[in-house]
């Protein structure tokens, strides 16, 4: 840690916090050197591990460990990875072309499937959703079990799979029973990677003389993370701008906060601090905005850039580039084949033991 974090004293507690299982599934067409069919998992955002229709399966450390430990289950994401999932979403893919009367082009269907489990409540919340060329297609209704249609193209789809009773079975299996418990059986496992914290390192840095100055907090865990500037003790929402939280390529996280001091004077700038609180941590490091502490482009410090993300992360954001939904998408009139298209939608019987 630097001189910023040892001037703190560090108070560690027990909070609630949101556990969460996400399987990632994206089948693509017309987008070269890419495979048709990518899956990942993450458990608390930490990429466990891809494969994909290639046949190729990257596994991270913690999952390596954990299937020692559960060995069936390397075997059965094998299967899944290399089997099934290739299969259904190929298919379903062309079906789908078809339906929205489309004969090339780039198009891209998604699935994210997974829970969200509360550690001091007890409470889940499981979700199943499919997306298709940047539109949501198709959720699961977790108090009733049956099918939303979420374009009036699925219509059809809702209709039948809702009438199918072993279907709407394995489902409420599937969401409320194993998802928790494969969540749950991750997190003991991997306790020390998953439910651990790390302080980041702050830093103002400042582009120009005239540029908004920017508060860097980077190098923390887990994601669960506020970063806010300050006047006078209040937290400002005007001539702020927020960045995203940024993968770091060792598994922790990055975020940013611009200030635009442009009608402030220089004798004012020390009313202004900047505040990061991380989930599961009491206390708040503060950073007071003194020009001393700003590192620049020009004069004697050394501007101190952003950690790059490293290109494992890259190529997962292209593997979940459907289930973020960025995609420009046409809309298209369809014919009616619904029936054809349930068919293919319906989830193989092994899916409920994930």
């Amino acid at each position: 840690m630097r001189m910023l974090l040892l001037l703190l004293l560090f108070c560690h507690v027990s909070s609630p916090v949101l556990h969460s299982l996400k399987y990632f599934t994206t089948a693509s067409t017309g987008i070269p050197n890419l495979p048709e069919v990518m899956t990942t998992l993450e458990v608390d955002e930490l990429l466990m591990g891809s494969c994909d229709s290639n046949n190729s399966m990257n596994l991270k450390d913690i999952a390596k460990l954990f299937l020692i430990k559960y060995p069936e289950r390397l075997e059965w994401y094998r299967q899944r990875c290399f089997q099934v999932l290739p299969y259904t979403f190929k298919a379903l893919i062309n079906s789908l072309m078809r339906l929205f009367n489309q004969s090339g082009g780039v198009h891209v269907l998604q699935k994210v499937d997974g829970c969200e489990w509360d550690d001091e409540t007890g409470e889940v919340k499981s979700f199943s959703q499919f997306g298709y060329d940047g539109e949501d297609l198709l959720a699961l209704d977790l108090n009733t079990f049956i099918w939303t249609a979420l374009r009036p193209e699925a219509v059809n789809i809702t209709l039948r799979w809702d009438a199918d009773q072993n279907l709407r079975d394995y489902y409420k299996i599937a969401v409320t029973l194993n998802y928790p418990k494969w969540l749950k059986k991750y997190l003991d496992h991997g306790r020390s990677v998953l439910l651990r914290t790390e302080l980041p390192s702050v830093s103002l840095l400042q582009k120009t003389p005239s540029s908004p100055i920017s508060c860097l907090a980077t190098g923390f865990y887990p994601h669960r993370a506020s970063l806010v500037w300050r006047k006078d003790g209040e937290e400002l929402h005007e001539e702020v701008d927020h960045g995203e939280i940024l993968p770091n390529h060792d598994g922790t996280f990055q975020m940013s906060v611009d200030l635009n001091l442009s009608s402030v004077t220089p004798e004012d700038w020390t009313n202004y601090d900047c505040v990061f609180q991380l989930s599961g941590v009491k206390e708040e490091i503060i950073t007071r905005l003194e020009k001393d502490r700003i590192r620049t482009n020009w004069g004697k410090k050394k501007h101190i850039s952003v950690v790059p993300v490293s290109a494992a992360v890259v190529v997962l954001a292209l593997a979940v580039i459907g289930a973020a939904g960025v995609i420009v998408y046409k809309k298209k009139k369809a014919p009616d084949n619904g029936t054809e298209l349930s068919e293919q939608l319906r989830p193989d019987t092994d899916q409920g033991t994930a």
